[in-house]
This record gives structure tokens, sequence and C-alpha cells, in this order.
């Protein structure tokens, strides 16, 4: 089946007035900052800058309780882990914060639950065997905060339970010494939207900070700045799709440059296999290259594979390492493919009309439904679950779209003890269910989204950032799109729509011809005609010898260079016959 066409909205111009307050600023810098909310002349300023205004840790709630426990965790030698969560946010939390415990002169250990044997987030055996080990404090990252029974089990263990976690908030905090979420209603913290790793590195700033002003132990030397985390930080905001707006973007900001320097072999070694050279390094090559290697462990593995990487110092494990995420990568993007296919093929037969799909599979495995239920949104602009089906027990992901939250539509059916355990956020959750209420989980979650759903326009909206003739770009323009740089989720890379465009040639390109590669100009340039752009439009090799000779474009400017030189490239998320 095609995808669905797509509904172009183009923002509406920013107003006069708004312009004049901002002349100091190029008009197409302050509509790309309104298209994104981005309206008060200070915040505009802190935009550009790079610099929003720091915000104290200790803002947030529970941080005094955690680094109190923390620190006398430290001063009396107890033994501390760190829980994870098997993704890239998860792993570089969990690496961030083990390296600050273990500077500060903290005894931790890492502890990553396995996707298959144990599933997300806390787990009863796990902290059992924690307790056996004769472990004291276990601080979590990006999980525990709706693990009510098993924080609750933890502390019947005698272990002392830090909650670290950024998903969205359950009926009931756990019973934790320190349950950190700004989503929480009681919390002052400003903004809401830092990754799992970004609420780690607030904690790790606390310690660093508490310890700078007064010694944990006499005599403690600290060889480690905050400013030597941030590359993990970028690493795992940009991977979790967190949003790139106020202190996330200064943060990856910050982390980039980081990044594009860093030390640290695993990383070196990851990017030489990846392709991605050291100083070019973008939040895009983080999302489409590194943080899918990172990812891979967890999804094919063990998510320690990935926890190893970025904590050795040691150059051959590194090389090693970087090798089997590459291996694993490779594998888990044949094995999505394939099950991308199965589920399609499921959701053909029961009738793609639906408002919601289901798929599920003893086939699929657990770490990528996920990725195969997101690609079920993009072919069907329909909120999609993939299943794994177990023996008594299937474990799933959900992806969603804007106008469904999904995470609130599994809330009302754990209500209605149609689930075992859910979480996440609007756009993306995971869920277990018994095998015996799964088709009334569906039948349920299918006439929640027929009520919510049923009267919207569900074509996928491609927002358009402004309205520009080709005979306008060049590179100029290119540097002040830059200025938005870096890109991600809730800040996109802009998207421009030229009318009329000329044709002038267009061909399959890639495997399979799956891309098409076009060379097209602005007829109403005037003696500027002879000026074409390249442009290449990625999975639409379908285009080949159908387009008419004038179409609409909607485009990202980019800069592509070969054999030394550079050239401006339109890359094409769109295309229709001229209007």
């Amino acid at each position: 089946m095609a995808r669905q066409p797509k509904r172009w909205i183009v923002h509406p111009k920013a107003p006069d007035h708004h312009f004049l307050r901002l002349s100091h600023i190029d008009p197409l810098l302050v509509q790309l900052l309104w298209n994104r909310g981005i309206t008060d002349p200070a915040a505009v300023e802190a935009f550009l800058s790079g610099e929003t205004r720091p915000d104290d840790p200790f803002r947030i709630k529970g941080m005094n309780e955690a680094v109190t426990r923390i620190r006398r965790a430290i001063r009396q030698g107890e033994r501390m882990v760190v829980y994870g969560d098997f993704d890239a946010d998860g792993v570089t939390a969990t690496a961030l914060l083990v390296q600050t415990l273990s500077a500060l002169g903290g005894f931790v250990r890492p502890y990553i639950p396995h996707r298959v044997d144990e599933g997300y987030g806390l787990n009863i055996n796990a902290l059992a065997e924690l307790a056996r080990e004769g472990q004291n404090l276990i601080i979590t990252v990006d999980c525990g905060i709706r693990s009510v029974e098993e924080v609750a089990f933890a502390n019947r263990m005698g272990l002392d339970v830090i909650v670290t976690d950024h998903h969205s908030i359950g009926p009931q905090l756990p019973p934790a010494l320190a349950a950190i979420n700004p989503k929480r209603p009681d919390c002052p913290y400003p903004f809401k939207g830092l990754a799992g790793v970004g609420l780690a590195y607030k904690l790790s700033q606390a310690l660093l900070r508490s310890h700078a002003q007064t010694p944990i132990r006499n005599g403690l030397a600290v060889d480690l700045q905050e400013g030597d985390l941030l590359d993990l930080v970028a690493l795992g905001t940009v991977a979790d799709l967190a949003p790139l707006l106020d202190e996330n973007r200064t943060l990856v900001q910050r982390g980039l440059a980081r990044l594009n320097r860093t030390q640290r072999p695993g990383l070196q070694a990851m990017m030489g296999v990846a392709g991605a050279a050291p100083g070019q390094i973008t939040s895009t090559t983080i999302g489409f290259a590194l943080g899918p290697r990172l990812n891979a462990a967890g999804r094919l593995d063990s998510a320690m594979l990935s926890y190893e990487l970025l904590a050795t110092d040691d150059v051959f494990k590194s090389s090693q390492l970087a090798g089997q995420l590459n291996a694993l990568n490779a594998r888990r993007q044949q094995v999505t493919a394939e099950a991308f296919e199965q589920a399609q093929a499921q959701i053909e037969a029961d009738g793609a009309e639906s408002l919601l799909h289901v798929a599920a599979s003893e086939q699929f495995l657990a770490g990528i439904v996920g990725l195969v239920a997101g690609r079920l949104v993009e072919q069907y602009y329909r909120p999609a679950i993939v299943m794994e089906l177990g023996p008594q027990q299937s474990r799933g992901s959900a992806r969603s779209i804007a106008e469904f939250d999904i995470t609130a539509a599994l809330d009302r059916c754990a209500q209605e003890g149609l689930l075992v355990r859910h979480g996440g956020h609007a756009a993306a959750a995971g869920l277990t269910v018994d095998n015996r209420k799964l088709p009334a989980l569906t039948s349920r979650l299918r006439a929640l989204a027929a009520e919510e759903l049923a009267e919207k326009d569900l074509r996928p909206p491609l927002l358009i950032d402004d309205e520009v003739s080709l005979g306008e770009l060049d590179f100029a323009r290119l540097g002040k799109l830059q200025e938005m740089e870096p890109t991600g989720y809730a800040n996109p890379q802009p998207r421009l729509l030229s009318r009329r465009v000329l044709v002038r040639d267009t061909r399959k390109v890639g495997a399979d011809g799956a891309h098409l590669k076009l060379t097209v100009s602005d007829p109403a340039a005037g003696s500027r005609a002879s000026i074409t752009f390249d442009a290449i439009a990625f999975r639409q090799g379908h285009w080949h010898g159908k387009l008419p000779a004038h179409v609409d474009l909607v485009y990202a400017l980019e800069k592509n260079t070969w054999n030394g030189e550079s050239k401006l490239q339109l890359v094409v998320e769109d295309v229709r016959k001229a209007s």
C-alpha cells in the first residue's frame, strides 16, 4: 500500500510588528523561530546565542534528598548500583552517572536489564539479586517512575531507591527516597523536556557542585568537570528524540562540541565504523549513525555492550566492541525490514482502514517491535502497536500520531484491568499484556481511537516554514538556516516550499532505484534561469518518469561536497504537480 498523501501546512507569516521589534535579526530566522513558538525577544536572543538561563539542579524536586543520600553512601563506603535502560538514552545515562559516582570516590556498578529476559525497568528478580549481593543504594536512570510495586519490594529488601526518570507520571509515585522527574506536578523546575541522560546530568551537576562547596571527604580530589559529561548528554538526548529546545538545545550544542573532540576511545571507534569523522558530527549524525548503533545492542543482544563501549579506556577493546555494534546494527536493519513486511501483511488482511493497527507474532523480536511500529505509523499515519507473542504474556511497543495520546489510552486500559504494566510518552509507549486479554485490549484501544480520531483529517501533516523561489537560494541563505542547528525533534530542519519548479532531469539512484535524483531550476528567475540545483528525494524513486514539467517542491537546503567541490542541494520531502 502506498503511503498516505501528506497534508501541506505552510506556517502563517509572523505579524509585521513582530518583525519590527526584531529588525536587527534576519527576517527568515525571525519567521523560523515564530513557527517554533519562540516569540519573546529574550527567548529569541537566547536561542540564537545558544545560551539558556542556567537552572539550578537543586530546583528539581527531590534533588536535595538524593544528593544527601548519595554523599552519605560515598562517605560510608556503601555499595551503589546505577540501574538503567537498554536504549541509547538509558545507556548513556548509566555511563554518565557511573563515571560521576566513581570520580567522587563511590563504590558503584551498572545494571542494565536484558530486554528479552527481564523487560523494561525495575524488576523484582533483579532487585532481589542486587540485595543478596549486598548492594545498599539503587539509583535508576531513564526508568522507575511507574515502578510502585518494585520500589516497595526493594524497600522491604533493605534497599534505598532514588528514581530519576523523564517518562510520564502514573497515578501514584513510587515510594522511593527521592523521585526525580520534572514532570511531577509539584516540581518547580521550569524545563520539563529533559531526557533520561539529561536528568542524570542534572544529578551529576548537583553532586559535583555540592562536593566543590563542601567536600564529601577531606582530601578527595575529583578529576571530573561537568563539561566532560556533555558528549554523553548530546548522544542520549538526540537519540531519544527529546525536544531540541530550551535547555536541551544548549546541552546538545555544547555536547556536540565535546563529541567532536571526544577522548573516549569507544566513541572514537564507533565514529570510525560509522564513517563519521570527528569535527563533522551533527545531531543528524547521532540520529542516523551513532544512536542506531548504540541502540542495536539492547535490541538484539545485551545493552551492556554499548555501556562497555562508552565506559572503556582500552583502545583495542573499543575497536572490537564498535565492530560488534556495527554488525548488530546491520542485522537489526534486516530483521526490522522482514518484520515490517509481516506486520504490514497482517494489517492489510485485517483491513487497513482501521484507526489503530495491531500486529502480533511469536516471530517478532522484542528489540525491534518499536521500530516496526514506527514504520507502520509512517506508512499509514495511524497509531500502531506491535506485539511479541509469548507463552502466557506478550510484550509490545506502541507508536502514535499527534492526534492520539497513546499512553493516556493505555492508562484507561490499565484502569480496566487489561494490562500488566505499561509506560511511556504521548507518542511512544511499552506494554505487557496477558495473552487472554489481548483481544479485549485490541478492541478497547480501537474503540478509544475511534472516539478521538473518527472526525479528524488523518493525512500526515507536513509543516512548511516558508515559501521561497529557487532564485533566492544561495550559501548566505543556507548560513542563516544553519543558525537553527542543532535540529531535531521540536526544532526540525527548516522546510522550504518552492512553487512551479521546472524539472529538467530525473533518474533513479540507490539500491533497486529506491531514490530519485533530480535537476531543477526556477523558470521565473529571468536571466538566472540557467542556474540549476541538484535535488535528492529519498525513498521516492517511484516518481521517475511520472513527474510533470512543473512541480511544487517541499525540501530542506543543504550543502553537498563531492571531490572537493561544494554545491547547494535540495533534499526533497514531498512533491506535487504545480498548483
